[in-house]
C-alpha cells in the first residue's frame, strides 16, 4: 500500500505522465523509469538492461551491403535491437543470404540468444552447403556483438553530493569511484534474487566498496518481459520509506503498459 505521507499527488501525476513517454526500445524505457526515480527521491539512481543472453530471439535479418559485407539485426522479445557489419573473405549472393534468413530464423525464432553458440554452427555447416569462410564469420560476429558489456544508465549523480554525508571527502571520492566502476555497479544490480524490491544497508551490501552507502533495487518487467534493473544509491539514513513508495508505485504503473 502506498502512504499519502510518502509520495504526495504532485509526484503521482509527475511519475505518471513520465511513464506515458512513447519509446520505440525496452531500454529506453528503463532509463525513463530510473530518471523519474532519481527526479522524485533526489538520490542518484543506476540501471542496466535484461540480460541479453536470456532474451528470445524474435527475428534475425540479413542485408546484403556488398559482395564481400553484410549487416545482421537480431530482435528480441523485449524490444531489443542488435546490429552488426559481417565481412567475408569470399563473395556472397543474395540468394546466399536469402537462405541464410530462412534458416536462422527457423533454427532461432524464440530461442534464447545463447542458443548461437557451437552447437548452431555445426547445425548450419550440416543443413548449409557453404564453406566455413561465410558461416564461420556470422557465428563469430553475432556472438560478439551479443557479448558486449551492459550498458550502465546513470541518473542524478550530482544528487547525492547535497547530502551531508558527502561532506566528508573519503566518502564522496568513494561514491564518485563507484559510479565509475561499471562492473562494481553491474554486480550490485544483479544481487537481488527477490521479484519485488531488495534493500542492503551498509554492511549488508556484500562489495566493501558499498559499506558506507545504502542500496535499494528492483527488477521490472513489461507484460512478463524482463526490462532489467534499477537502483539507488545513497547514504545509510535514507528515506526507506519514500524511496520503496516511489518504486512500487513506478513498478505497479510499468506492469499497466501494454
Amino acid at each position: 500500500m502506498l502512504n499519502d505521507n510518502d509520495i504526495s499527488k504532485e509526484e503521482i501525476k509527475y511519475i505518471s505522465s513520465k511513464l506515458e513517454t512513447k519509446v520505440n526500445e525496452i531500454e529506453d524505457l528503463t532509463k525513463i523509469a530510473a530518471n523519474t526515480i532519481s527526479e522524485v527521491t533526489h538520490y542518484t539512481t543506476v540501471s542496466i538492461g535484461p540480460k541479453s543472453t536470456t532474451q528470445l530471439i524474435e527475428e534475425i535479418k540479413f542485408v546484403l551491403l556488398g559482395a564481400r559485407m553484410m549487416l545482421a539485426v537480431i530482435l528480441t522479445d523485449t524490444g531489443m535491437v542488435k546490429e552488426t557489419i559481417i565481412k567475408f573473405d569470399e563473395d556472397i549472393s543474395e540468394k546466399q543470404v536469402e537462405t541464410m534468413n530462412y534458416m536462422f530464423n527457423n533454427k532461432l525464432k524464440g530461442e534464447p540468444l545463447e542458443t548461437i553458440d557451437r552447437p548452431l554452427e555445426e547445425y548450419l555447416y550440416d543443413e548449409m552447403t557453404y564453406s566455413v569462410n561465410v558461416i564461420k564469420p556470422i557465428i563469430d560476429q553475432i556472438k560478439k556483438v551479443l557479448e558486449e558489456d551492459e550498458k550502465v544508465y546513470l541518473e542524478g549523480a550530482n544528487k547525492s553530493f547535497d547530502l551531508p554525508e558527502f561532506n566528508s571527502l573519503e566518502v564522496a571520492k568513494n561514491f564518485v569511484n563507484i559510479l565509475d566502476t561499471k562492473e562494481l555497479i553491474a554486480d550490485m544490480l544483479d544481487t537481488g534474487f527477490a521479484e519485488d524490491i531488495n534493500v542492503y544497508i551498509g554492511e549488508e551490501n556484500k562489495k566493501d566498496e558499498l559499506k558506507d552507502f545504502s542500496v535499494v533495487t528492483f527488477k521490472h518487467k513489461v507484460n512478463g518481459k524482463d526490462l532489467g534493473t534499477i537502483g539507488i544509491i545513497g547514504p545509510k539514513r535514507m528515506d526507506y520509506s519514500k524511496v520503496i513508495s516511489v518504486m512500487k508505485y513506478i513498478n505497479k504503473k510499468l506492469k499497466e503498459i501494454e
